[in-house]
């Protein structure tokens, strides 16, 4: 490696999240760890069949932090969870979307809508391959 290139840290090796409670998984993902988003998308694969982790990520889609890192474009951590909460198509996992969306601010509202190409969260049926 050239000596004028800086090297980027090492992260080290990323946690077992299969392993981990739901609890230790929020507390990743809260704590801002280096792998929380990886953190986030266990919590998410786990909504269809878990009240507990919908809750969980519903809650962490409020998170600033969240609010902010984005995946690609316009498209946040949060709103990768709001997504999957909404795939999920759980009674639940619906209902606590609306909440999250709700706590978005107006102008990220809207923005999620257009990115969702629906006029209203309640039409929004996204699927996660």
């Amino acid at each position: 490696m050239p000596a004028d290139k800086p090297s980027l840290p090492r992260r080290g090796p990323a946690p077992a999240v299969d392993r981990m409670s739901n609890a230790e998984l929020a507390r990743m993902v809260e704590s801002e760890h280096p792998y929380r988003g990886k953190a986030l998308f266990e919590l998410s694969d786990r909504i269809p069949h878990d009240d507990d982790a919908a809750t969980k990520v519903a809650m962490l889609s409020r998170l600033t932090s969240l609010r902010r890192a984005r995946l690609f474009d316009r498209v946040s951590l949060a709103w990768s969870g709001i997504i999957a909460l909404l795939a999920a198509e759980t009674e639940h996992s619906r209902a606590v979307a609306y909440e999250a969306f709700g706590a978005l601010d107006a102008e990220e509202q809207r923005d999620m809508l257009d990115y969702l190409e629906v006029s209203a969260i309640e039409q929004a049926h996204p699927r996660i391959a």
